[in-house]
This record gives C-alpha cells, structure tokens and sequence, in this order.
C-alpha cells in the first residue's frame, strides 16, 4: 500500500494552482487515491441543517435572502423554542442524520440569545447526536460557553477569496472570519469552514479559498463546499453559471489539501445531475446535507438521497464514526 499523503499546512499557491489545473482525469485520479487513503470512500456523513433564526440579519453578503441590506425582503423571525429545535433534531435522527446543525441570520448573537443557544446544544447532545451551529462572529466568551454546553463544531465559512471577499460582503473582513475560526479553534471546538463557487469569482479565486483553510494552524474538520444558488433579487441574482467540471476541481483540491477533512457537497445539489454528484464523491465529498431544505434554500428530498445512494453502493457513516480508516 502507498504511503498516506502527509498531512501538510505549508502548501502554496503555486502547488495548488497546479493541482487544480491537471488534466482532469488526473486530477480525480489523485483526489480519490488520498480519499481511500484516509477514509472508506463508500461511507457519506449525512448531517442536518436547521435555521433557528431566518431574516434581518445586518451582513450584506451578496448570495443571501437573509440579509435586510440584499432587497431578497425575506421576512425576519425570532430565535425558535428550544423544545421545536429538539423536536426537529429527533426526526433528523430517525431520519439517519447523525450531526445535527443550527443556524442563525446574525451578524454575531446577543448576549440574551446565549442561555437558550446551551440549552438547544444540550438537548440535541443527549439525543446522541453531534452539534454543530452558525451564528457568525464570536467573542471569547460566547465560543466558552459554547464549548462548556458541549458544541462539538462551529461553521464560520470564509466563503471564498481574500482578494474577491470586498466584491461578496463589505460589513465584515476576510480577517474578521479567519480571527473567528482561530478563536473557536483555540478554544477546542471543531472547526467547520468552506466556502461558495459560482459568485462570478475567477479560478484563481477558488484555489486561494481552499489555499486559505489548507494553510490555517489546524485544518477544519469538515469543509463544506456549496454551488451558488442565485436567488431573486439578491446582487447574484443573474450571476453566469458555473462550469460543473470546475465545480468538481474544487472539490477535488479540497480533499487533496485537507486529507483528513470531511469535504461537505453542501448548497446547490438539487441543480446537480446524479452523475455529477457522484463525481463528487468519487473526488472526495463524504458529507452532505439531508432534508429538503437548507435554511432558507431548497435541497434534495432525503428519498432522492437515498436512491442516489443506493445506486452509488453507498451507506451513511454510523454515528460517532468519523468515516476514517
């Protein structure tokens, strides 16, 4: 058996722009030869995603409905109960989810918001399940008492390139992000942090994104790569579309950068064929969403998954089992 790819954080821009733009073939060649390396490649992790707070959220992200700045005008609500957000986490479960993630349209969550926040972490902990959640900028004692209610993961994604960041989102800095995923990290929460293709953004965009999280201290346990939805009335409303094949590239380098990350096929399924999904998994994605919705945007219904699956000869990773060799 070959040696396992090392796991490095010193790549460059250089080493990366070339692993990008192999031919093809290659490029999926060596993606899967690192994926088999550390994971059983026919093992998918299947988390679920729910919003606890849709609406009014004071970024100005480019891609999103949920910003009251964009025009999408999506009505804004209020943090959920604790006890709906339970509930909605035992269907997951009995639906075969084994991660289960909340997430909130905030800029950054109010000290208020804190004590109902621990209390859905530990609910959703003593079903069995692990906890993930996004609520956008941390201080230091938020991430504390995250961590003290038992928060296994936070998603902060830092969506795509340093240079492109000004283009997607100016109320916020790509280093604003980066001090955020330190912060958690530091604090012993795992880290789960990718981005957004089809923006309008250049190739090079797209490999400084993944050159970004390969090159962090520590690399993110789960990094979830998501396809631009364009939504009605958001500034990339009418943004051209995406070669799927550069899609794949991506998540290829991801897998080839971050060996042991679980690489997430996140937003934009329902506009993938099969054939491309499964491309996807071949180049390395082991995780993805299930359920018909992603806070706001629409998902494959978790039947379609299943079929998909099932023609793939693929199972979902049992709980507390990370799908390494």
């Amino acid at each position: 058996m070959l040696d396992a790819a090392p796991i490095r954080t010193d790549w460059t821009r250089e080493e990366a722009e070339a692993i990008y733009n192999k031919p093809f073939m290659d490029l999926l060649f060596q993606a899967h030869t690192v994926h088999r390396q550390y994971f059983d490649p026919n093992q998918v992790q299947k988390s679920k995603l729910l919003s606890i707070k849709t609406g009014g959220c004071a970024e100005d992200c480019a891609y999103c409905s949920q910003s009251a700045r964009n025009g999408a005008q999506l009505s804004a609500s209020k943090l959920i109960e604790v006890q709906r957000v339970i509930a909605e986490a035992k269907k997951a479960k009995e639906g075969g989810a084994t991660r289960y993630c909340m997430g909130a349209a905030w800029r950054s969550p109010k000290d208020r918001d804190m004590a109902a926040l621990e209390a859905m972490v530990q609910g959703v902990k003593d079903l069995g399940m692990e906890t993930c959640m996004t609520l956008g900028m941390l201080d230091e004692e938020q991430v504390f008492r995250l961590r003290d209610a038992g928060l296994d993961y936070y998603n902060h994604n830092i969506d795509t390139s340093e240079r492109y960041y000004s283009e997607i989102i100016t109320t916020r800095t790509f280093a604003d992000r980066i001090d955020t995923l330190n912060r958690v990290r530091e604090a012993g929460i795992k880290v789960c942090s990718g981005g957004i293709v089809g923006m309008g953004e250049k190739q090079l965009d797209r490999i400084d994104m993944m050159l970004a999280l390969a090159t962090l201290e520590v690399h993110p346990d789960s990094v979830p790569v998501n396809m631009l939805i364009p939504i009605a009335d958001t500034p990339l409303a009418n943004v051209e579309k995406l070669d799927p094949i550069e899609f794949v590239r991506s998540v290829a380098l991801a897998r080839i950068l971050m060996p042991k990350s679980h690489v997430r096929l996140s937003a934009g399924r329902t506009d993938m064929s099969d054939e491309m999904q499964a491309m996807c998994f071949f180049a390395g994605a082991n995780s993805i969403f299930v359920g018909d919705t992603l806070l706001t945007a629409d998902n494959p219904e978790e039947d379609k998954d299943q079929q998909l699956f099932d023609r793939l000869g693929i199972t979902a990773m049992a709980a507390g089992c990370d799908g390494s060799r």
